[in-house]
């Protein structure tokens, strides 16, 4: 009976790393493996952009943020820059001799000239409370009285709105100041930024229900997007309550918009998901359906995270694209531009040096004309491919947040036009690899067995091709 025993415990002890490993290893071994089939036949129409948008956080007071990197920006070409923080950093707001309100937005033209510059629109998010109207002193606190917060918001549309706004930077023409979008607040369900509630005691509802009325008086104005409610990830009760409030109280709702980070690339996805199922719940939301859906914030971790930093955060960025880019969306702010003083979230850093997810954005941009459906995607390796006049385009990224996933990944390309292609393979760190005159077989070009792209974990790779004008 002793010797059973300790033979039992001895096979117990060995038995424990295998169990570990088996856990470990098992989901890899039944991983699917890509093998990319890239038909350039199979497009889906003009290739989306609704990446092509960034925000800037609060990083430093009584600075201009982005002016030591309008010339990095300008290079990604995005299509908005969401800025926060617009009242208590650029000095908006103060009382005059006499305690009427007097509004100065000298500093904050200087950034909007700055997102201007960069071939951006704004997109600003309304807060915080400027101290001269709150009622405790507190950026995130209500004001004394709301008619004055009404006010701020109506002078804010008027000035970067207004049919005659002339900006430091020049007097643009008016399709930039068109279409602007204009948030109530920034995280409002946050501890840091109020802890407002949907409904009762401090309420978002109010604060939202000032804003339109400014809004609305706002005078000389082109058209422009008002929204909300920007909680720190997409919660059913908040939409829902906060539709209901819209409805009882007949108020003016242009988008819905709402921050998410996760490290998982397939949660900005199922947020598209999710509300359209809420919205389909009761038939009272059916005229939201179609509101424009913005995630104004979104990116690897909400706290300061290194690893951001990292192949591992750029290779999660395209990943995360790839799939909420044939989404119903209107657009994600990938947070954010530039760090402040000390390491936070940018893509940039405080000097303007670029890190890795910038280097991923860029590569984006080769990506234009027709946007191709791709095959054969793996559980860690995917795709992006367009198709324009002059070349076909292909993204591939390995992203694992463990970095132990490496492919040899096959690539084929179908229905090319016959006759020499030149292949250029590009990497994040900006190495080329060159092939000439590759000739097509029954209209294709195979990169498979020994010409297989191998992709070590969170590797992004550019095949781009493009006809040679030599023919057989």
């Amino acid at each position: 009976m002793k010797n059973r025993l300790i033979l039992f415990l001895i096979l117990f002890v060995i038995s424990i790393p295998l169990f570990f490993l088996l856990f470990t290893y098992l989901p890899r071994a039944t991983a699917i493996k890509a093998n990319i089939i890239v038909d350039v036949t199979k497009t889906s129409g003009p290739f989306p952009d609704r990446w092509k948008a960034l925000a800037q956080g609060g990083e430093e007071a009584g600075v201009r943020m982005l002016e030591n990197v309008v010339p990095q920006v300008s290079e990604l070409y995005p299509r908005f820059i969401r800025l926060d923080h617009i009242y208590d950093f650029y000095d908006v707001v103060s009382r005059d001799s006499s305690g009427n309100l007097s509004f100065n937005f000298d500093k904050l033209d200087q950034t909007v000239c700055d997102i201007y510059h960069a071939g951006a629109k704004p997109f600003f998010s309304l807060g915080y409370m400027p101290p001269v109207i709150a009622k405790d002193g507190s950026l995130i606190g209500r004001p004394n009285d709301w008619n004055e917060w009404s006010l701020l918001v109506q002078k804010t549309i008027e000035r970067y709105s207004g049919y005659n706004t002339v900006l430091p930077c020049g007097n643009f023409y008016p399709f930039w100041k068109t279409d602007l979008y204009y948030e109530v607040w920034n995280e409002p369900d946050l501890e840091t930024f109020g802890k407002w509630k949907y409904s009762g005691g401090k309420s978002y509802s109010d604060l939202y229900f000032y804003s339109v009325k400014g809004a609305n008086n706002a005078l000389n104005v082109l058209p422009f997007k008002i929204g909300g409610p920007v909680t720190t990830a997409l919660y059913k009760n908040w939409i829902q309550q906060f539709l209901n409030y819209i409805i009882a109280n007949n108020l003016r709702i242009d988008f819905i918009s709402w921050h998410h980070y996760s490290k998982k690339t397939d949660d900005y996805m199922n947020d598209i998901i999710n509300i359209n199922k809420w919205l389909a719940e009761d038939s009272k939301y059916n005229p939201y359906e179609n509101l424009p859906k913005i995630i104004s914030e979104w990116g690897y971790d909400s706290e300061k995270n290194p690893i951001a930093d990292t192949e591992i955060g750029a290779a999660h960025t395209l990943a995360s694209i790839r799939n909420f880019i044939t989404a119903n969306l209107e657009a994600a702010f990938l947070f954010e531009v530039k760090d402040g003083p000390s390491l936070s979230w940018g893509i940039l850093d405080y000097q303007g040096n670029k890190k890795p997810r910038w280097y991923a954005l860029q590569m984006l941009n080769s990506l234009d004309g027709d946007q191709i459906i791709v095959d054969g995607e793996g559980t860690y390796v995917t795709a992006l491919a367009s198709k324009s006049d002059d070349k076909i385009s292909l993204i591939l990224t390995n992203y694992d947040g463990a970095s132990r996933n490496t492919e040899a990944v096959p690539v084929t390309f179908k229905n090319l036009d016959p006759g020499k292609y030149n292949l250029t393979k590009t990497y994040l760190n900006g190495q080329k690899e060159i092939n000439l005159n590759i000739e097509t077989t029954n209209e294709e070009i195979d990169l498979i067995g020994e010409k297989s792209i191998i992709m070590t974990a969170n590797t992004i790779v550019e095949l781009e091709l493009t006809k040679t004008n030599e023919m057989d």
